[in-house]
């Protein structure tokens, strides 16, 4: 599929580590970003990006998105200046981003109205993984047109799972979070108990890697975390848009979800203590520092 021009939406972290990978795998790719300070930096790196939405799409019938939150989605395909209006007929879009389903089935609708088709696939993994072509990614919608994508998934991915119709895998994905974020959030107030109480924290990790507490966020970033690096792979403030996301999914279900709302008001508390910006691990040392104003 390299002979398959390709354009990237949302140019942010993800979106612009997505859009490399595929450059480095041969793939003619042009970004498109209404950020100016995010357009600098990637021409600096020598990334093809442009502010002009319909130049991205000209002659790019497979175009990728990664954006923010739902607001963000419907004003860049929406209306006659969106995405949708802009693509040549027929254009597949496969957007990656995280929304609530109910927004991505509106999506596609509209898509489908446009005369285009919509691949519903969120991914799970960080910047970096992207970078690697290291994230498994969830697909929901035509299966066969799923199947020939699989090529240019698989340079984005190690792995893909099909969920169904558009907006079951935003479900997966949503679920995935939630427990991810309460995972996160249970083991810092965990690990900051053991180290208060004295255990010296290497000792600690070492201990909990090896034992039944662990799980797949504690190994991958709680090292960093005993460095003191909080860069985010994933951002606080992602972290609470996805537990409100899974919340307000929940409610129009009428599904109770009183464990992630508790999740996310820590996760709020967080980003009220300083911590929006940095790695959702950076709950850890809000434990510690309230650890040490308790000795104090």
């Amino acid at each position: 599929m390299t002979d398959e021009k390709i354009a990237v939406i949302g140019m942010g972290q993800m979106g612009s580590a997505m859009a490399e990978r595929l450059i480095d795998s041969g793939y003619d790719v042009l970004g498109s970003d209404i950020s100016p300070d995010i357009r600098k930096a990637l021409a600096d790196r020598g990334v093809p990006v442009t502010e002009d939405v319909a130049k991205a799409l000209a002659g790019r019938k497979i175009v990728l998105s990664s954006l923010p939150n739902p607001v963000a989605a419907r004003a860049a395909f929406l209306g006659p200046d969106g995405a949708f209006a802009k693509a040549d007929k027929g254009s597949v879009f496969i957007d990656l981003s995280t929304l609530d389903p109910a927004s991505m089935k509106e999506l596609n609708e509209a898509a489908k109205a446009a005369g285009h088709e919509m691949v519903d696939c969120p991914v799970s993994g960080s910047p970096a993984e992207a970078r690697q072509g290291k994230l498994v990614l969830i697909a929901g919608g035509n299966r066969a047109t799923i199947d020939r994508l699989e090529p240019l998934l698989l340079k984005l991915g190690s792995s893909w799972f099909y969920t169904g119709d558009v907006g079951t895998a935003k479900v997966v994905k949503i679920v995935n979070n939630m427990m991810s974020m309460g995972n996160v959030l249970v083991a810092a107030e965990s690990f900051a108990l053991g180290t208060a109480a004295g255990v010296d924290a290497q000792i600690l990790y070492d201990v909990i890697a090896n034992s039944g507490g662990r799980s797949h966020h504690f190994t991958k970033r709680f090292p960093n975390a005993l460095k003191g690096n909080f860069a985010p792979g994933f951002k606080m403030e992602l972290g609470e848009k996805d537990l409100a996301l899974g919340i307000e999914l929940g409610r129009t279900l009428h599904q109770p979800t009183p464990a992630a709302s508790a999740v996310r008001e820590m996760f709020s508390v967080a980003m009220a203590e300083g911590y929006r910006g940095q790695d959702i691990v950076a709950l850890l040392d809000m434990y510690n520092k309230w650890a040490e104003k308790v000795k104090a």
